[in-house]
């Protein structure tokens, strides 16, 4: 297989994941947005978070809230917990790396805020350790996730809301939670601002 093919295959592979999710994650999208406006409208905040990519993902939204996404509008609360390294750092160094999201919402999270978690796989120590650290601070969950879900999803309480990416592919799992990040910015955006 040449270079291009592998490019094309590349897009084609990308395309297909985001169709197989419009599919069946459209009122999952619009259910988390929901969440997110009441959230905002009741004075709280966004706390997002992710390791690797997934880190990537959730500073992001973080940033998108925090400045503005398509539209000029007032600044929206929202900490993305994987941008510290002296907190990370020394979390991981003094207790485990495992702590490192979970210590930072018990100082940072108040009930009724929203946990948004970014995981490919559902699998991650310190994701799963965020939950239970968001769960016993009365928070909600919102879980961007993919292939089975992992250890998470089970442990998730019939108020969290799990947008599980239908692929196997890490990928193809990011390229679709940016599309979904940028959904939730503009969902919450138009709630909020649209006149």
């Amino acid at each position: 297989m040449n270079l291009q093919q592998r490019i094309i295959n590349n897009f084609t592979e990308s395309i297909q994941a985001k169709q197989a999710s419009v599919n069946t994650l459209t009122g999952l999208i619009e259910f988390a947005s929901q969440k997110i406006v009441a959230a905002l409208i009741n004075d709280k905040k966004i706390l997002t978070c992710g390791n690797g990519g997934s880190a990537g993902d959730a500073q992001h939204f973080s940033s998108e809230m925090l400045n503005r996404f398509e539209r000029e509008r007032p600044a929206l609360p929202a900490i993305a917990l994987s941008t510290d390294t002296s907190t990370i750092t020394s979390i991981a160094n003094d207790y485990h790396f495992d702590d490192i999201f979970a210590k930072q919402l018990r100082a940072l999270g108040q009930s009724g805020d929203i946990l948004l978690a970014y995981t490919t796989s559902g699998n991650s120590g310190n994701i799963i350790k965020a939950v239970s650290a968001a769960h016993d601070k009365e928070m909600i969950c919102i879980i961007l996730s993919g292939k089975e879900g992992g250890t998470l999803a089970p442990l998730l309480h019939e108020n969290d809301i799990e947008i599980r990416v239908p692929s196997q592919s890490t990928a193809r799992i990011q390229e679709v939670h940016l599309l979904i990040s940028h959904c939730l910015c503009d969902l919450i955006d138009h709630q909020l601002f649209v006149n």
